[in-house]
């Protein structure tokens, strides 16, 4: 009985929560049943995320669409510094560079017109292409058609855009030979490196193998393709500012072209160079003075 006495009076036991069903209130059981349920989004706080998504979308897309152009334009200077590598393999097997243009039109009513390029294939691994051509009759002879039709990655800038890789159903170039210049000059007789029927050789270019572009970026222009000898141009305007009708360093490049020197090495110019500096750079034997560029 002391012990029944002793819970009775205690002062704890009346702080104990005590369980009767019959006292729990139907407000009681509603707070319970609803404490652990989720409360869903409000159309503000939704608007918001759609926003914040937005915004890093609107950041981040810029910075992704240049790292994409930046390894397109190394790739672009990878199939350059291949075919700047072809050029000192052709050098090395016949002691001079290709012949820009062999028989040019309308110079040759009917010439032969065949490009620098189709006469350098075996040096760019592309021999299969090049034993197709005719070089006999003209470069747009039927019978030079298959291989004309060829696509030729190394000619290709991944930059360019184009839905199709055949001008006029023949393979595209997006890489010109440098005549020479007509910034300063009127380019006669022509200056460059790739002329008409004749070829050049390391000793003819008294301006420094480093320092005279040999080909360059003339993106998507209308005679584009790796056969016809129209690939070829005198530079005449600053870079990236010629008119589309006329053959010119141009490229899909932000603020630049990429080129190939006679040395074989691959340089980025960019289209705020010195026009004096540019004029000298595409002469083979001007006797310029040529700072770093």
């Amino acid at each position: 009985m002391r012990f029944l006495d002793c819970e009775r009076t205690n002062p704890l036991w009346d702080r104990l929560p005590v369980c009767h069903p019959q006292s729990v209130s139907r407000s009681h059981l509603h707070r319970s049943r609803t404490c652990g349920q989720q409360r869903g989004f409000t159309l503000i706080e939704l608007l918001v995320v759609i926003a914040i998504i937005g915004t890093l979308v609107g950041l981040l897309l810029p910075a992704v669409q240049a790292a994409r152009e930046a390894a397109r334009r190394m790739q672009c200077h990878s199939r350059l510094h291949q075919i700047g590598l072809g050029l000192q393999n052709y050098h090395a097997a016949f002691n001079q560079f290709p012949i820009g243009v062999i028989q040019p039109r309308p110079l040759w009513p009917n010439g032969k017109e065949f490009a620098w390029s189709a006469m350098m294939l075996p040096q760019i691994e592309q021999t299969a292409v090049w034993q197709q051509i005719d070089f006999g009759v003209p470069y747009d002879d039927p019978k030079n058609a298959a291989a004309a039709a060829s696509v030729i990655s190394t000619f290709i800038c991944p930059s360019t855009p184009r839905s199709d890789n055949l001008k006029k159903g023949r393979g595209v170039t997006d890489y010109g030979g440098i005549y020479g210049e007509r910034i300063l000059t009127t380019n006669n007789p022509p200056s460059g490196v790739m002329i008409y029927d004749r070829a050049m050789r390391f000793r003819d270019i008294l301006d420094g193998t480093s320092t005279t572009v040999v080909v360059s970026e003339d993106a998507d222009f209308p005679d584009g393709q790796w056969i016809n000898g129209k690939n070829l141009f005198d530079q005449a305007f600053p870079i990236n500012k010629a008119p589309s009708f006329e053959n010119d360093m141009r490229s899909f490049h932000p603020q630049g072209v990429n080129a190939a020197f006679a040395d074989g090495s691959v340089r980025f110019l960019n289209e705020s160079m010195d026009l004096t500096v540019l004029a000298a750079i595409c002469t083979r034997a001007g006797h310029e003075v040529v700072s770093d560029f």
